[in-house]
């Protein structure tokens, strides 16, 4: 965030620091674990390396695809263009690459892993249900996670779960090819595939827990950063509660083809009973506490609750 006028959060940055460590610890006991499993240590490196280049070069394109959203020019959609131009020049950062979903779901989310990969990305749904300072409150708080480079962060720290989870689905399959095997010369192929499971199951539940704490966190940094720099923290907690409210009108085969995308987007796509999941694993703070927390910063401001 080296230039960004956002407000500096300490916090985040010591949690992201944190978050890293004990992933690369995960990652380096999974890979030990895989090996001693009985896996080449070459073909787990292959593995976990193809997997992270993909990850990391690819998020924006891949979470793009799967909300069918599409870039477009500032000629396509001149106003949402220039909300994101004004608080650009804010912010004093590079400028992202925008889209729009045409989902009737009402979220915003930023992908990609660098500031020039970058794409702050809005649905129809939510351009719809906003006025213009709500829609500038949700933009700026998705700015927020670009500035902090907390999109990349995310991006790396998800990608073990995608490699844990396809490894465990990949050995339940092979044990069950191989169930009636047996190898003379060491263990059936079966039993190494169930322990390449229980390994890549151990290793997807950290990595999980770890980064289902470092997004409900960031969040609330970014709504924190977004009610500073614009000034109208009760715009964004106006939007929140319009996009919360919604959500639970909107059919709920749509919500689920959302929900894969809940760790970036602006509030999770989730029907009303998704909302009394623990807390342990949810990707956001309760909206309640995020209300709140713009509530005691106007108050800061001198604007009231």
């Amino acid at each position: 965030m080296a230039g960004s006028k956002f407000r500096p959060d300490r916090g985040l940055t010591a949690r992201m620091v944190m978050t890293m460590g004990l992933l690369a610890l995960v990652y380096v006991a999974f890979i030990a674990g895989l090996v001693l499993a009985g896996l080449s240590v070459w073909l787990v490196l292959l593995i976990v390396a193809g997997f992270a280049l993909f990850s990391y070069f690819a998020s924006d394109k891949i979470a793009m695809f799967s909300m069918g959203a599409k870039e477009v020019t500032p000629q396509q959609a001149p106003d949402l263009h220039a909300v994101i131009d004004r608080l650009c020049a804010m912010a004093d950062m590079p400028k992202p690459r925008v889209g729009i979903a045409d989902t009737d779901v009402p979220n915003a989310f930023a992908t990609g892993h660098s500031e020039k990969s970058a794409v702050i990305c809005v649905t129809t749904g939510l351009m719809r249900r906003l006025e213009n300072s709500e829609l500038e409150a949700v933009l700026a708080h998705e700015l927020s996670h670009v500035a902090h480079r907390d999109v990349m962060v995310m991006t790396i720290a998800g990608f073990l779960g995608i490699v844990a989870g396809f490894l465990t689905q990949a050995g339940l399959r092979f044990a069950m090819f191989t169930g009636g095997m047996r190898n003379n010369n060491g263990p059936a192929p079966a039993v190494i595939a169930l322990l390449v499971v229980l390994v890549s199951a151990v290793a997807w539940a950290l990595s999980f827990l770890l980064t289902r704490a470092l997004s409900r966190y960031r969040e609330l940094s970014a709504d924190r950063a977004a009610a500073y720099l614009t000034g109208r923290p009760s715009m964004l907690g106006s939007a929140l509660t319009k996009i919360t409210g919604d959500m639970a009108r909107i059919p709920t085969r749509d919500l689920r083809q959302a929900e894969p995308f809940n760790a970036f987007f602006f509030a999770p796509a989730v029907s009303r009973k998704g909302f009394s999941f623990s807390q342990l694993i949810a990707t956001h703070p309760p909206v309640q506490q995020r209300l709140a927390q713009l509530s005691d910063i106007s108050r800061q401001l001198g604007q009231g609750g």
